[in-house]
């Protein structure tokens, strides 16, 4: 039951950033991250998706260690959830335009509240990737093992870009970071589906 309250956490995070992100007026899910869902009369919606997305996928994590299907692996990916719900305790400032009469671009001075989301976020970004290099060697099959390789190269190059589009303020930021996510998250749903109907 818990590999598959991780599986739905997962799913549930990219579905709710993807509808909430492609009705709300002034939103532009080309430009803007996902974090900026949290901004605005309707940001509750997404602060309350990382929090609970972040809790169902930290639950999955924990059947993980408990269970003994990858134990290190677990652990990084209970941290990945933790961070999540953390991320949505923590707002970003608004930016980027958004909300309406945000400044245009990244102010260098930032508030605390801002700073804590920052490190949130690395902390996802690094710890979903580092999970798949440790099921690279963890995990029993080894087509599980192959996939779980290259879908660590692919993630560390992924946030890499994600990382400098953010430096360079591009206006492709939200997409870039949504073709990360998607693929990431998607991989953690069907790991959390794959172990709760035992095919691990």
């Amino acid at each position: 039951m818990v590999f598959w309250a991780g599986a739905a956490g997962a799913v549930l995070f990219v579905l709710v950033f993807l509808v909430d992100g492609g009705t709300r007026p002034n939103y532009s899910p080309v430009r803007h991250p996902v974090s900026a869902l949290a901004l605005g009369r309707r940001g509750w919606v997404q602060t309350a998706n990382f929090i609970v997305s972040g809790a169902a996928i930290t639950v999955g994590a924990l059947g993980m260690v408990f269970e003994g299907s990858s134990i290190l692996m677990g652990v990084v990916l209970t941290i990945f959830g933790l961070a999540l719900v953390a991320s949505g305790v923590f707002r970003m400032d608004p930016m980027l335009g958004y909300p309406p009469g945000a400044p245009a671009g990244i102010p260098k001075d930032n508030s605390l509240q801002h700073r804590l989301h920052d490190h949130a976020g690395a902390v996802v970004f690094l710890s979903l990737p580092l999970a798949a290099a440790i099921g690279a060697f963890a995990l029993p099959a080894t087509p599980w093992r192959i996939i779980s390789g290259c879908l660590a190269a692919a993630l560390f190059l992924g946030f890499g870009r994600f990382g400098k589009a953010w430096e360079d303020v591009s206006p492709r930021l939200g997409l870039i970071q949504r073709a990360v996510i998607v693929p990431g998250w998607g991989s953690l749903a069907v790991l959390f589906t794959a172990l709760a109907l035992g095919t691990i």
